[in-house]
């Protein structure tokens, strides 16, 4: 009956932390959060395992890294140095239908990995894709080139190979 007490006391800490730290999914945390909620089993598991027989420790150290999550994002939000500093920036990957070698390499990412999310955007060509980047969350992200300037482009090819 013991166990079932701390489990549940823990997870009670655990949803009114995460309600305190805000509405976003899981999907849109930043490395930082992820990694800190990894944390979470960590600092249980002793409470929970009865090696520390007091239950005060695992709470503590759950505000604790709660409270610090909270008043980095706070902090994030407020200040734009400390955002440059602890998030990452978009690294563009593609420029106007061309790679950038150097981004590629520098953020691990091969030209399959963009071509798959050229697909998935409905675009075959290298040529079709203005942008290509690779955002904070590890996300690319395509935008098209201007549809009416490849209509154009497209028919004077077309007149071009007619003459």
């Amino acid at each position: 009956m013991e166990t079932v007490i701390r489990v549940a006391i823990i997870y009670l800490i655990i949803v009114i932390g995460l309600r305190v730290l805000g509405k976003r999914e899981f999907s849109q945390l930043s490395p930082l959060e992820l990694v800190s909620l990894m944390l979470i089993p960590e600092i249980v598991s002793q409470a929970l395992m009865r090696e520390d027989f007091s239950i005060t420790n695992a709470m503590i150290g759950l505000m604790t890294l709660f409270i610090l999550v909270f008043i980095t994002s706070v902090l994030m939000q407020r200040f734009e140095k400390v955002e440059a500093a602890i998030a990452d920036t978009p690294s563009v990957l593609v420029r106007h239908g061309e790679f950038i070698e150097e981004t590629l390499n520098k953020e691990r990412v091969t030209p399959d990995e963009v071509f798959a999310e050229m697909h998935i955007s409905g675009l075959e060509r290298l040529e079709q894709v203005k942008w290509a980047i690779l955002e904070s969350d590890g996300k690319i992200s395509i935008v098209p080139e201007d549809l009416e300037e490849q209509y154009l482009t497209g028919k004077s090819k077309e007149k071009e190979l007619s003459a």
